[in-house]
């Protein structure tokens, strides 16, 4: 099984045009290479929601939690009564609290946007197409990945028919 079809473009108009056209046939693994951001790519195949938001909240809530536990244990096992305030003196503890609850959830943001994204990635199956060093100049390129519902020869003629310049499959 190879990595995917991999579909090269000349224009911006014969790109959306293909993507649009793919879409209606129902391809839905698709992955795009583009020199610049489109303008109207993101309603023709829309990407999944990420989940970093989730991440960071569940860290932050977790980080914030501990740190208030952990200065909350710290004054009731060694109690010093300073200035005449109770032992468990809660708005003493939010400097600390907010600190460790920002700090949380962005490390665990820069930690899962570097997991999902799946960096540092050194190699990359595309790669090893050589018209792909043009995706950075003026190509346009869509690679379908093999799914179930659509073979490496589906997808093949669903990009020729689509109006690509050059389609290649990529090596696993």
């Amino acid at each position: 099984m190879s990595f995917g079809v991999l579909g090269q473009f000349k224009t911006e108009e014969s790109y959306l045009a293909a993507l649009g056209e793919l879409a209606r046939e129902g391809f839905n693994s698709i992955e795009t290479y583009t020199p610049y951001a489109v303008d109207g790519e993101e309603e023709l195949i829309p990407r999944p929601a990420t989940p970093i938001g989730a991440v960071m909240l569940v860290a932050g809530v977790t980080g914030g939690a501990s740190a208030f536990f952990m200065q909350w244990y710290a004054a009731r096992d060694y109690p010093l009564n300073v200035g005449g305030r109770p032992l468990n003196s809660w708005p003493a503890f939010i400097p600390v609290t907010f600190e460790l609850t920002v700090l949380s959830a962005a490390l665990a943001g820069v930690i899962g946007f570097l997991v999902l994204a799946r960096f540092p990635r050194l190699d990359h199956p595309i790669f090893s197409d050589g018209r792909f060093a043009r995706a950075t100049q003026d190509r346009y390129f869509i690679c379908i990945k093999p799914t179930r519902r659509h073979s490496e020869a589906s997808s093949r003629e669903a990009l020729l028919k689509a109006g690509a310049e050059s389609v290649e499959v990529l090596p696993p």
